[in-house]
């Protein structure tokens, strides 16, 4: 990885206080951009920042992705502070795990407002900027994306909604040089599964997997920036991620039963 391709890139990351989004952050950082970290936790932020870049490349930015005008004036604190954006990851999201026939519909509604509306208003506001530096926009979404899992009908639900946005906007500036990547990690080690929502909405608070063998997060901001210096328009990781995408495309019956023994082998599943 060239840390030129990084070096002085004003980079947005939403959902920056852990996970994915923090190890992005620590990253683009060590690799010489100045970094904007967004999430609802400002407090938590400012106490990340130091680890991610020295005080005068790096600002933290308190930011609800579901509320419009938070989504605005994140653009602008950025704009004002270091003048461009090169690059956003609309990394911040939400998930759930309930049946459709139990789930409170304030569920989805709530995941579409994180996954789906906070990509789409961060992009907004951020676009006329990322046209002028000829940037970058990056949504995470995730194989559940591509085929469906059971018992996540919201979650995938809205990463489906957000590749088709993506896909769009990329059509749509195909001649203004504008790079957009969706970028869909496997099963990665976070606390997503931990505050992922139940049938009534309140936290899950336990993971129903190992996490200890999934990808860490740190590997995945790593394929998350060589995806981006390649200027790919997809990355899609894993052996068995790949696998899922190409069987769905070609196999949808059998990879749904394939995909429902699977979620039926997880702790306390729901099919149970």
């Amino acid at each position: 990885m060239k840390e030129a391709y990084f070096k002085d890139k004003v980079i947005i990351v939403t959902g920056a206080s852990s996970g994915i989004g923090l190890a992005a952050c620590r990253l683009f950082g060590r690799l010489g951009a100045k970094v904007v970290m967004a999430a609802r936790s400002f407090d938590k932020l400012c106490s990340l920042a130091p680890s991610v870049a020295p005080e005068d490349r790096v600002l933290a930015v308190r930011c609800d992705v579901s509320d419009e005008k938070d989504c605005k004036d994140l653009v602008k604190s950025a704009v004002d502070r270091f003048g461009r954006i090169d690059i956003l990851v609309n990394n911040a999201g939400l998930s759930m795990r309930a049946m459709f026939k139990d789930l409170d519909l304030s569920v989805i509604h709530k995941l579409m407002d994180v996954n789906f509306w906070g990509t789409v208003n961060c992009t907004k506001y951020a676009l006329p900027y990322l046209l002028e530096s000829k940037g970058q926009v990056v949504g995470v979404i995730s194989i559940a994306g591509y085929s469906a899992l059971p018992a996540r009908t919201g979650y995938s639900s809205s990463k489906y909604a957000i590749r088709g946005f993506l896909d769009t906007l990329r059509i749509e500036h195909i001649k203004d040089g504008l790079g957009v990547l969706a970028f869909a990690p496997g099963y990665t080690s976070s606390n997503v599964r931990n505050a992922a929502l139940t049938a009534d909405g309140s936290p899950q608070g336990e993971t129903p997997l190992d996490e200890d063998k999934l990808m860490s997060a740190e590997d995945c901001a790593l394929h998350l920036a060589r995806g981006l210096e390649k200027r790919k328009s997809e990355v899609i990781l894993t052996g068995l991620g790949r696998a899922t995408v190409w069987a769905h495309r070609l196999f949808p019956r059998l990879t749904d039963k394939l995909t429902y023994k699977y979620i039926a082998r997880e702790t306390d599943s729901p099919f149970k």
